[in-house]
């Protein structure tokens, strides 16, 4: 399967849903990551002459699937930044039980005259929110983005 994502227009009006699903946790957060680009440009239509790394930890795996969504909304509003794409790796610290994100974020200044820039993604929302381990293993989330 792999990692993907799919946009469900039926889901919500006025914002926009996607469900994402991986093989792993971390396509899982890949999948995740690359809708919420997908959302606000065509990465295609970006350079990729910009790179932030990401690393943040908690508790609950979906708590850290959403504060790494929202950072990427965050870092895209405090930075004047769209991305082309996208690398994350969760670990599970065995000792203390918390989930660890580390990333990287790859992308360009917006620049509307040779992006195609799309939905100014406000937030991720709680609304519907879900993830989970199935039962084959795979990783799937179904998120909502405030636009």
């Amino acid at each position: 399967m792999g990692k993907a994502y799919r946009f469900r227009d039926e889901i919500v009006l006025g914002d926009l849903a996607f469900e994402a699903t991986g093989d792993s946790v971390s396509e899982l957060f890949a999948a995740a990551a690359l809708a919420v680009i997908e959302a606000m440009v065509d990465p295609l239509s970006v350079e990729t002459s910009w790179t932030q790394e990401v690393r943040l930890s908690e508790a609950e795996i979906a708590d850290l699937l959403f504060e790494w969504l929202n950072a990427i909304v965050f870092i895209k509003d405090t930075e004047g930044v769209v991305f082309h794409d996208v690398r994350a790796t969760v670990i599970r610290d065995s000792e203390k039980n918390p989930w660890h994100l580390e990333a990287v974020l790859i992308g360009d200044r917006v620049d509307a005259t040779r992006q195609d820039l799309r939905t100014d993604v406000k937030a991720v929302t709680k609304h519907l929110y879900e993830v989970r381990q199935q039962e084959e293993g795979a990783w799937y989330a179904h998120v909502v983005l405030d636009v």
